[in-house]
């Protein structure tokens, strides 16, 4: 975005929604809005709810102001990251209003969430693509996408911790008000939306592994994916028994976040986080079921079920894994996606029309 707002050729637009507008998600648009940048329009369609019918119907209510939104602003182009419920309301919208697509992070797999499906539709809506390693650019033109269409940028969240200053940890724990002791872990685990079962059961019993492994946690809460309220409320509830051992943060907001993968000792969860820019700080990963299963790992991703969580942490934890680690070259890139992405946007023509492309 700070890219886009420099550029000569390219004029930034913004819209915020969901997550980014909800009071129990630490309403982040004030974050961005910190960080300089103007909302052009904010959408608020998240539902209080998270079942699967208020998720459905929260991308239906996005679907319906972003609609009010593009008319007002008449973008040329509409970017966007990623696979989120949102972001699919965002691409129907924009597809409807025959408003081309650029789609950044197509192309990969996550076996457990129905992020799986939303994003593969989202890269048949999308012209131009920017894929974050080339794996992931074959697949996309193995869809039918042109390949000259089909960029390998990188991850640019890799950008963000190669060009972000961050926080000494005297400064992130003063704005933390919690002290991380050693051992210490970041902690996001977001639903499952394709397991079945209880995600409650399934919560208590990770937090028990934690608990048995007896290393301090620094939580962020969950997605407003079905099910998320539940794991929020569950790691409030086990948080509030140690407050000296654990500490919740709605939202740590990228600056905070980047810092704390410094320090800490380890990641645990199944956020992408943990794929794609932990390797960039050298630290373990214990990722936990399915929701990232299919997407390339690098070498300190350590698969995880949930009974083997307390075993795996002890192993993350070893001397020689921990130097084993600092040999990682990240798979997802250098930090140089942002450049590459708003050069395409400044240089490619984009269209409506595509044919599909055969191999």
């Amino acid at each position: 975005m700070k890219k886009i707002e420099i550029s000569e050729k390219l004029t930034l637009q913004l819209i915020a929604s969901t997550m980014h507008l909800s009071k129990d998600f630490g309403l982040t648009y004030k974050q961005i809005e910190k960080d300089g940048f103007t909302i052009d329009e904010k959408i608020e369609n998240l539902l209080v709810s998270d079942s699967k019918s208020a998720i459905a119907k929260s991308t239906g209510l996005a679907t319906i102001l972003l609609s009010d939104a593009f008319i007002r602003l008449q973008p040329d182009i509409v970017l966007l990251l990623g696979d989120r419920f949102e972001t699919l309301a965002a691409a129907t919208t924009a597809t409807l209003m025959n408003i081309p697509i650029a789609h950044i992070h197509g192309g990969e797999i996550t076996e457990g969430a129905v992020d799986e499906q939303i994003r593969h539709a989202i890269t048949k809506m999308s012209y131009l693509h920017f894929t974050s390693t080339d794996v992931y650019r074959k697949r996309i033109i193995q869809m039918g996408e042109d390949s000259r269409r089909v960029i390998c940028t990188g991850a640019p969240g890799i950008d963000n911790i190669m060009n972000m200053s961050l926080m000494t940890k005297e400064a992130l724990e003063e704005s933390l008000d919690w002290q991380m002791t050693d051992p210490v872990a970041l902690f996001t685990c977001h639903p499952e939306t394709l397991k079945s079962g209880n995600p409650k059961n399934d919560i208590i019993e990770i937090l028990n592994q934690i608990e048995k492994s007896d290393i301090n946690v620094l939580f962020t809460y969950a997605n407003a994916d079905d099910s998320g309220y539940i794991i929020n409320q569950e790691i409030e509830k086990f948080s509030s028994k140690n407050l000296k051992k654990y500490k919740v943060v709605k939202n740590l907001g990228q600056l905070k976040y980047l810092s704390a993968m410094k320090y800490i000792d380890m990641l645990i969860g199944n956020t992408s986080s943990g794929i794609i820019e932990a390797a960039s700080f050298y630290k373990p990963v214990i990722n936990i079921g399915d929701r990232q299963k299919g997407r390339l790992q690098n070498k300190n991703v350590i698969d995880s079920t949930i009974s083997m969580i307390h075993k795996n942490i002890q192993k993350a934890l070893k001397n020689d894994i921990i130097v084993e680690y600092k040999k990682i070259v990240n798979i997802y890139g250098e930090g140089k996606a942002s450049s590459q992405i708003v050069y395409c946007l400044e240089t490619m023509p984009v269209a409506l029309k595509k044919r599909f492309y055969d191999l």
